[in-house]
C-alpha cells in the first residue's frame, strides 16, 4: 500500500515546482486572500495559480496548519511526465466528459470536512485516519464512488460489494443530479466511520 504521506509530500514538491512558489508563499497568499472557507480557497487557488483541483485542494488543507518538511529529495518522476493535476490522466481522452461529475462529487465530500487525497492510477483514494472512499471512472459514460463502511441499508443505486475488498459499497453515476441527500448520507457514513 504506498505511504499517504510521501505522496502528499510528492505533490506539495511538485505543486512548488509548477507555481515557482513555496507552499508557504502559496498560504500567505491564501492568507491575504481574506477567504476564510476551505472551498472559496480551493477555488481561488485553482484561479490565481492555475492548480488543479486535488493540488488546491491540498494545499488549503494546511491553511492554519503546521507544514511538513519538504527539503526531501525531488520527485522520483521528470516533471514533465506528471500530469499537473491527477485527474487530467484520470479524465483523459473519452472521460473528459465525466470530470465535472468528479468534482460534484468532490464538493459533496468538501462539505463533510477535511479529508486527504491520495491519487492513484485509476481512481482517488480519500481518507482521514483510514480511506472511507474511492471516485474515479468506471466507464466512458460513468464514475464510481466506492464507499467503505460495514452497514448501509439496502438500496436499488447501491451495490454491495464481496467481502475482503477496500469498500464494502459501490454506486455508479453518470448524471451530477445523483449527487443527492441520499449519497451525501452514505459519504457521511463513511466519513464518520473513518474517523
Amino acid at each position: 500500500m504506498a505511504d499517504p504521506q510521501a505522496a502528499t509530500l510528492t505533490q506539495l514538491r511538485n505543486i512548488q515546482v509548477r507555481t515557482g512558489k513555496t507552499i508557504a508563499e502559496l498560504l500567505a497568499a491564501v492568507a491575504s486572500s481574506g477567504l476564510a472557507k476551505h472551498g472559496e480557497r480551493r477555488a481561488w487557488l485553482m484561479d490565481r495559480f492555475k492548480l488543479g483541483y486535488g493540488d488546491a485542494h491540498t494545499v488549503a488543507l494546511f491553511v492554519d496548519k503546521p507544514l511538513p518538511d519538504l527539503s526531501g529529495a525531488a520527485p522520483a518522476a521528470p516533471l514533465a511526465l506528471q500530469p499537473a493535476d491527477p485527474l487530467d490522466a484520470l479524465y483523459a481522452g473519452a472521460k473528459a466528459h465525466l470530470r465535472p461529475l468528479h468534482e460534484t462529487v468532490m464538493q459533496a465530500v468538501a462539505s463533510l470536512g477535511p479529508c486527504e487525497l491520495a491519487p492513484k492510477k485509476t481512481y482517488i483514494s480519500l481518507r482521514r485516519k483510514k480511506q472511507f472512499a474511492m471516485l474515479g471512472p468506471a466507464t466512458k459514460d460513468l464514475v464510481e464512488l466506492g464507499l467503505n463502511v460495514k452497514s448501509l441499508p439496502p438500496h436499488p443505486r447501491l451495490k454491495a460489494l464481496p467481502p475482503g475488498g477496500m469498500c464494502q459499497y459501490s454506486v455508479r453515476l453518470g448524471q451530477a443530479e445523483e449527487v443527492d441527500e441520499t449519497l451525501t448520507g452514505w459519504l457521511r457514513a463513511a466519513y464518520d466511520a473513518a474517523g
